[in-house]
């Protein structure tokens, strides 16, 4: 059986909450869940997570400051935000200080197991010199996408989109879910669909070139799907 991940849910909606436990628990993931960041400070003291499922309004405090104590500490965690659709200042404030992702209140449990795979894909992948996909070879530190010992040349949001592909491999991604994953990446607001489709095109291009042009594939009326098979 493989290990779960752990994850800490920092959440003062008990319904909300008693739903995330549930869902989380049930789906491989070993979770465990305060309602104030009291409590979250004590267990990130002497616990190991795989990310940090955050409310920014909490009955003790901002938190944001929490995010600041987790990047401050060197935490090995990642950080994904869970707010409210009206806390758009602080959510960016809050990737700003370094929270790896956010998810507007209400979502589906689905989507919120899809973003906690795709963080720890991507914090594992911050660990790995080399990530093969297919004919592919991309090293992340150096921001270098590799085919048969050639470099191809990339703009760093063309890197960015490839990289977040493949940690969502054989998923179904929205042009919204890139447009929201763009947004928090780069801390800009106006990544709107045509934007994501311009540059998914030059990527598509790019790997073109390099027998890979099937490995982004059309979704006809809902978005994209990386598959190298």
């Amino acid at each position: 059986m493989h290990n779960r991940n752990n994850i800490l849910l920092v959440e003062d909606e008990s319904s909300l909450a008693k739903d995330v436990l549930k869902y989380l628990n049930k789906n491989n993931y070993k979770c465990t869940h305060v309602s104030k960041l009291k409590q979250a400070r004590k267990l990130l003291k002497s616990n190991s997570y795989n990310a940090v499922l955050l409310d920014l309004g909490l009955p003790d405090g901002d938190g944001l400051s929490l995010i600041k104590e987790i990047k401050d500490k060197d935490y090995s965690c990642g950080v994904i935000i869970v707010s409210a659709k009206d806390a758009l200042d602080k959510k960016v404030e809050g990737l700003e200080m370094g929270a790896d992702d956010y998810l507007t209140k209400p979502f589906f449990m689905p989507e919120l197991n899809a973003r906690i795979k795709s963080l720890i894909r991507r914090l594992n992948f911050e660990g790995n010199n080399e990530i093969i996909a297919g004919v592919l070879k991309v090293i992340p530190d150096e921001m270098r996408l590799v085919v048969d010992n050639k470099d191809v040349e990339l703009t760093n949001t063309e890197f960015n989109l490839l990289l977040y592909f493949i940690s969502n491999k054989n998923r179904v991604l929205s042009k919204t879910n890139l447009a929201e994953y763009m947004s928090s990446k780069y801390f800009d607001y106006g990544f709107s669909d045509d934007v994501i489709y311009g540059h998914i095109k030059n990527l598509k291009k790019k790997l073109e070139k390099h027998e890979a042009q099937d490995y982004i594939k059309n979704v006809y009326g809902v978005g994209y799907k990386f598959i190298t098979e």
